[in-house]
């Protein structure tokens, strides 16, 4: 082993070359084996083609090396190389270095890849703030933070919710409203309104993003390049302009990059995500609808379908104006595509609601048969 390896992998973190990407005393321990190899920590701050762009220890700090990611490769999608992953990488002795294996991943940001299949894609690894940006220069579509913050939620990951280009909303008191809007369908979650064009808001997304790695998520044309341009304090990702035409945006970023902040802390700038599908997301969907869960503990039956059954309390809030209508149709939709993505991977769970789909069926025609009978 290279005295260069040696002090590296010495388990001393504070002033460890990674330490500004994240590396810690936990990453150090799980790395243990691989320092014994002789092979170096890395983190893959970038993904293209079967190769990775990795930092690991240099003599003058950190140095970015190409890394080719074939050992590691498996059918497995959700465990494919992925930008914020931690690896060890022999670095070689020709132009390319080679990942051995990947460490334990902390969090794991994941979508469902496709309606029509059932795979997920991860989207980000080892993420501690999931940042959902919301473009305000658009109507504000609760449904998608909904989206967006279950998944989150699910990763592991901490959401916050920035709404950019706040510049564009005229007046402060309608400004508040948004955020107020926002708040109400993340309960729990930070809700910033920011304009990378005034610099309002910036300070405080700053210090959120100082703490650990955070992964900007959201549509196309939301704004996410040039938030991170702006918290970085310079052009280091391509920002176009809108379409004028439908106001989306031009993917003007197509990989996944992971970017130093100057504050402290890394960020993962990803491609604009046109459709944002479940992916086994109970748990998440559970945090994002805290109001409707604690509605639902207080139904008379504990399997309550929240449709037509007497003694729903989720039904009741609704018809007394204290649960909109829209949060529990989103409700519903939700749980209903996370249900049909897990079912495509899980027999026992495809049967289970073949049953209780035939049993609520049954259960609509009885209280259908009841109201009738009621009229007459």
């Amino acid at each position: 082993m290279s005295d260069l390896t040696s002090d590296i992998n010495s388990g001393i973190t504070a002033a460890h070359p990674l330490a500004p990407y994240g590396w810690d005393a936990d990453h150090a321990q799980e790395f243990t084996p691989y320092a014994e190899q002789g092979l170096l920590p890395g983190r893959l701050v970038r993904i293209d083609r079967g190769r990775v762009d990795a930092v690991v220890p240099g003599d003058d700090g950190v140095r970015t090396v190409l890394a080719s990611t074939a050992l590691v490769a498996t059918g497995d999608p959700l465990k494919v190389p992925c930008t914020g992953d931690w690896a060890a990488i022999d670095p070689g002795s020709g132009p390319d270095a080679v990942v051995r294996a990947l460490l334990p991943r902390r969090t794991a940001l994941v979508r469902s890849a496709s309606s029509k299949r059932s795979e997920g894609q991860i989207l980000a690894a080892n993420v501690d703030h999931a940042i959902v940006a919301v473009s305000l220069a658009e109507p504000l579509d609760l449904g998608r933070v909904e989206r967006f913050v279950s998944l989150a939620w699910e990763s592991g990951a901490t959401p916050v919710v920035a709404l950019t280009k706040a510049d564009l909303v005229p007046d402060a008191a309608g400004l508040a409203h948004l955020v107020a809007d926002t708040e109400t369908v993340a309960p729990g979650v930070p809700v910033l309104a920011v304009s990378a064009a005034t610099g309002a808001g910036l300070d405080v997304l700053a210090a959120v993003l100082a703490g650990g790695t955070s992964v900007l998520l959201g549509r196309s044309g939301a704004g996410k390049s040039t938030l991170a341009n702006a918290v970085i304090g310079a052009d280091v990702q391509d920002v176009h302009a809108v379409r004028d035409r439908d106001g989306k945006g031009r993917h003007t970023t197509t990989t996944r990059d992971l970017l130093v902040l100057p504050g402290g802390g890394v960020l993962i700038d990803t491609p604009g995500l046109r459709g944002v599908g479940m992916w086994d997301a109970e748990e998440g969907l559970a945090r994002t609808f805290t109001d409707v869960e604690e509605l639902a503990a207080r139904c008379r039956f504990h399997d309550c379908a929240h449709t037509a059954e007497p003694g729903c309390a989720v039904l009741a809030a609704v018809d007394a104006g204290d649960l909109p209508q829209r949060r529990l149709d989103s409700y519903r939709k939700l749980l209903r595509e996370n249900e049909r993505i897990v079912a495509k991977t899980d027999a026992r769970l495809r049967a289970e609601l073949r049953r209780d789909w035939k049993q609520k069926q049954a259960l609509g025609r009885h209280m259908g048969e009841r109201q009738r009978g009621q009229r007459r």
